[in-house]
């Protein structure tokens, strides 16, 4: 992320207080501000790229240029403004900013009006929702992110530190969309700065730029399953320092997808309180310190035998997370960063002697430090970056349990298991990394270092390359790179998954830890400009993995251990059509198709179904859970008046494989035939599903920098029942949401 820093002065050099419009269509982003009396702002956490900068005040001449934020480094920009009868107007356009020139891969943006118009979700899952809408991503049950067919790949980065355990519901609190200013999201073209999990990488930039004084904002949602949801944050400006406090809450009856339509058992209730604090110490030294402490708690959602049976289980999931960073500017050239990192996360399952198949209880934590320095420096065309990381892990795991119902299970599988175990390990990185600008071409090359030490030792080096052409007269960049991937193990539960205990439980089991992955990515595309209000994004891609990662759920409690595939195969073509604003309207179309192919036997695990013993010790090939070929998402927005917009969505999936030999007359007593009809046995295979979702949005009142607005959303319009799992050894079953109802009120001040 890059950083603007604007001095606004008149004729004689004075500063003055002016209007400021930053608006890139490429990269979803629109701010405004107003100057200081000293005609000074900065302007922190800016994606690169082309902005148009725009800088008005009655009585001067409007000022309007191209400006790119390319590095790190800050970007100084002097603004003289002229006395209105002595110039004319110079105007820039927004659609010079559709295209980044200079990008050698494609990069999805999610901007403050995409985060503060989101469409209604559950509770935990508004980040994820907008995530799945990008081409080449999509939902599996519970809310877990798929990036170009990968399981465990999502790594989340938040103000640049990078945040490597699972974000889905069941495995940590929700991520607060309200705290946001951008999110930028990759699946391939990546920096050597990243690493450890590459499927995706989702960069969160917490916001910033409140004026002096105190400000804030509130809001309040509700709708369909008695879903209620708050937020409140503050925040004081003054001078060179700023503080901000955020407290939220939440509580909802369906929180994880349910395997039946009566969506038995599954309510949730949390809440949690993030504290920011920043001072600028200097005029090339600023300190940024970030705080976070959040539970969730949840039952687990029953299938109707178990509903029957009486079963209750319940889960909960706390996390503290600590960030602070520290740059120092030693020049317009050359910067310094420095970044540290505390997390601490506890998961527990508890179940009441009424539950079937089994009585099953976890206790775990999983806790990391991490803490990095690095420098950049700009030189000419060159953009140099290099680096050091150095990440520890801590692990502790419980876990038990005791069967009730021994007939469904191997004749050698015990009758009663417990496991306890815990574990240190560490990882130093280096890397560096540098981005070449010559006339119409744009070259990026980096290398990395990565040393894995917790149950198993690797080290390997990852070279990454891309390239871009940019052909103005044509408005198209033609782009290409190559990813070598070393991708760590997922941590939830990873020491029972690769315990020699686990491993001989049964005859079913691997005997082996689970490996790092490693992989060759590859992407070709382009972008081009169109009618200069839409942009066209096309990407071939082609993905090569040893060790492929993937995990197998634990019957239906929502706990999963990781397993690793020999390998893996998977390619695709992914298209997004977008129109940020032309005129009234905007909206994007997005398609990915992905096909992708994983081979036998497997690593890890921890498998008591009597159907596992073939698919461990085979060497077939099969389509991995995530093989969906066909996969649409779109939406447009009109703005029917200054202060009343509408927006109608729509979703469409081919459906994803299953796994599994199915007695139908089992299956007739555990499901609806109503959920039976959208499965095809007979071609393994989820039928083809889709949804419809509609918004309206009323700017109530707004005066300055104080407004309230009002939202609601229909999700699912049609009410169509659809499946996304059908219970298979590596995923439960779990419906999608009906339809449903949701309203929001949000105030700032």
């Amino acid at each position: 992320m890059g950083e603007l820093r604007l001095t606004i002065t008149g004729p004689t050099g004075e500063g003055l207080t002016a209007e400021v419009e930053l608006t890139s269509e490429a990269n979803q982003f629109e701010q405004s501000f107003r100057t200081g009396g000293e005609g000074q702002h900065t302007a922190e956490h800016l994606p690169f790229g082309l902005y148009r900068l725009s800088v008005s005040r009655q009585g001067f001449v409007t000022f309007s240029k191209l400006i790119e934020i390319r590095s790190e480094i800050p970007l100084e920009c002097h603004v003289v403004l002229r006395i209105a009868p002595v110039e004319t107007r110079v105007e820039v356009t927004d659609s010079a900013t559709l295209l980044s020139p200079n990008s050698t891969g494609t990069i999805g943006m999610i901007g403050s009006k995409e985060l503060t118009e989101r469409p209604a979700s559950l509770p935990g899952r508004a980040i994820i929702d907008l995530i799945a809408a990008q081409p080449g991503w999509l939902l599996e049950a519970n809310g877990v992110l798929h990036p170009r067919g990968a399981e465990y790949g999502t790594q989340y980065v938040l103000d640049g530190v990078p945040i490597l355990n699972n974000r889905s519901p069941a495995f940590a609190p929700g991520l607060d969309p309200e705290e946001f200013q951008t999110v930028r999201v990759l699946t391939a073209d990546y920096p050597a700065e990243f690493g450890n999990r590459l499927g995706g990488v989702i960069e969160l930039t917490t916001a910033s730029g409140y004026p002096s004084g105190f400000h804030g904002k509130a809001l309040v949602e509700g709708g369909s399953f008695s879903t209620e949801q708050g937020y409140w944050m503050g925040q004081y400006t003054r001078g060179r320092t700023a503080a901000s406090l955020s407290l939220e809450g939440t509580h909802t009856k369906r929180y994880l997808d349910p395997p039946v339509e009566q969506n038995f058992t599954n309510k949730a209730s949390g809440g949690g309180f993030t504290a920011t604090f920043e001072r600028e110490l200097s005029p090339s030294g600023r300190l940024n310190a970030y705080v976070e402490h959040k539970r969730i708690g949840f039952l687990v959602p029953n299938e109707l035998v178990q509903e029957q049976a009486g079963q209750r289980q319940d889960r909960d999931n706390d996390e503290t997370l600590g960030l602070i960073s520290y740059q120092h500017v030693f020049s317009p050239h050359v910067m310094a960063v420095v970044n540290g990192m505390g997390q601490h996360l506890t998961d527990r399952l508890w179940s009441n002697p009424f539950s079937i198949p089994m009585l099953a209880s976890q206790n775990s934590s999983f806790g990391e430090g991490y803490a990095s320095a690095s420098l950049s420096a700009n030189f000419g065309d060159h953009e140099l970056k290099t680096g050091a990381e150095l990440t520890s892990t801590s692990l502790r795991e419980s876990f038990a349990y005791q069967i009730t119902q021994p007939d469904e299970f191997d004749p050698d599988t015990p009758l009663n298991f417990a496991f306890a175990g815990s574990h240190r390990g560490w990882e130093p990185s280096l890397y560096a990394q540098d981005l070449y600008r010559h006339g119409r071409w744009t070259l990026s090359a980096g290398l990395r270092w990565d040393d894995y030490r917790l149950l198993v030792r690797q080290n390997a080096f990852s070279p990454r390359f891309g390239t871009a052409w940019y052909w103005p007269s044509a408005g198209m960049v033609f782009h290409a790179s190559y990813d070598r991937v070393f991708e760590i193990p997922a941590t939830e539960n990873l020491l029972l998954a690769s315990s020699s205990t686990a491993q001989h439980l049964t005859g079913s089991t691997t005997g082996l830890p689970v490996p790092p992955a490693s992989g060759n990515f590859y992407q070709a595309g382009f972008s081009k400009s169109l009618f200069q209000h839409l942009r066209l994004d096309a990407n071939y891609f082609r993905r090569s993995v040893r060790n492929f990662a993937d995990d197998d759920v634990f019957l239906n409690t929502g706990v999963s251990f990781p397993i690793a595939f020999s390998r893996a195969a998977i390619y695709g073509f992914e298209a997004t059509l977008q129109a940020p604003r032309w005129g009234r309207f905007s909206g994007y179309l997005n398609y990915s198709n992905l096909v992708g192919t994983g081979f036998l036997p497997i690593t890890g695990g921890l498998f008591l179904d009597p159907d596992s013993a073939t698919l461990l010790h085979s060497t077939e090939s099969f389509p991995v859970s995530q093989d969906q070929r066909n996969t649409f998402n779109g939406r447009i927005r009109f703005q029917a008046s200054r202060r009343f917009w509408l927006a109608l969505a729509a979703h469409y999936g081919s459906g994803l494989p299953i796994e599994g030999d199915f007695d139908t007359s089992e299956l007739q007593q555990q499901f609806s035939p109503r959920i039976l009809d959208r499965v095809d046995l007979a071609h393994g295979r989820v039928k083809p599903w889709y949804a419809l979702d509609a918004s309206l949005g009323v700017d109530v009142w707004k005066h300055e920098d104080k407004s309230v607005s009002f939202q609601a959303d229909i999700s699912n319009l049609t009410g169509a029942l659809n499946v996304i799992n059908f219970g298979s050894l590596f995923s439960g079953t779990a419906l999608y949401p009906p339809r449903a109802v949701s309203v929001r009120l949000e105030t700032r001040f």
